[in-house]
């Protein structure tokens, strides 16, 4: 079981998991669409101006339904789009409840419910992550406030509860906040421009665990995806590149 060589690092978004949030209808399912032969597990609507393969998702024994079918691997899909994963996990809140017969997850006490609640949400979207398909997940932003030790701020935040908030963006490799990013126009005038940001800040939740991405682009899916193979081929040409052998005065260089 144990490995004999190390792992390479995915060089396709297809093979990567993401986090995709901000306000809505800025466009954030529209960029998802472009993802290489997306699947949308849809839990709320809002597709209709878009042309994607979709399968309506109206409860959690639908997800798991579709999930299973993922599985077996008898399509052609290679990215999974999760639309809106608070939606899904409200479902999964309701199933649970369901499932032991009570009106709240409160209702079992000392956190119970919750925990059952987290772990069949953090289970399903495991093994979602782990099947060979890229696997998007799309939700809506907020402010929260936050208090640390230096006073109390404003941060943009995914609408996920806390828990599956902090399991979701433990888990993916990216998390891209799409924003608005103000810039001055030649005639002095604002111009707001839809944006992606990759990079943490105190700000708002963003990552990029691959490290190939700038931290703001273009929200438009060519712009990102160019930013995104454009890295991972200098890196590439980067590792195939020989070292270069030792010049002679090196060679001859005596050692300290």
């Amino acid at each position: 079981m144990l490995p004999k060589t190390k792992s390479k690092p995915k060089h396709t978004l297809s093979d990567l998991t993401a986090l995709v949030y901000g306000p809505s209808k800025i466009g954030k399912s529209t960029w998802c669409s472009k993802a290489d032969d997306a699947l949308f597990l849809a839990t709320e609507p809002g597709l209709n101006a878009l042309e994607v393969f979709q399968t309506p998702i109206t409860c959690w024994d639908d997800l798991l339904q579709a999930c299973a079918e993922i599985a077996e691997g008898k399509h052609e899909f290679k990215t999974i789009v999760v639309d809106t994963v608070d939606n899904a996990y409200k479902m999964c809140s309701d199933y649970v409840c369901k499932k032991f017969k009570i009106e709240h997850e409160s209702d079992l006490g000392y956190g119970k419910g919750y925990a059952l609640i987290n772990n069949e949400f953090q289970r399903v979207i495991n093994k979602l992550a782990f099947l060979p398909y890229g696997l998007i997940l799309i939700s809506h932003s907020q402010e929260r406030d936050i208090e640390t030790r230096t006073g109390k701020h404003t941060r943009i935040v995914p609408t996920l509860p806390e828990k599956a908030r902090k399991l979701v963006t433990g888990l993916v490799d990216l998390i891209l906040f799409c924003d608005l990013d103000m810039k001055t126009g030649e005639d002095g005038k604002p111009v707001w421009q839809r944006v992606m940001r990759t990079k943490p800040s105190p700000n708002y939740d963003a990552g990029d665990r691959t490290g190939r991405l700038p931290e703001i682009i273009p929200l438009d899916f060519p712009s990102f995806m160019k930013a995104f193979n454009n890295t991972a081929a200098g890196a590439a040409a980067s590792a195939a590149r020989p070292k270069p052998e030792p010049t002679a005065s090196a060679a001859a260089k005596p050692q300290q």
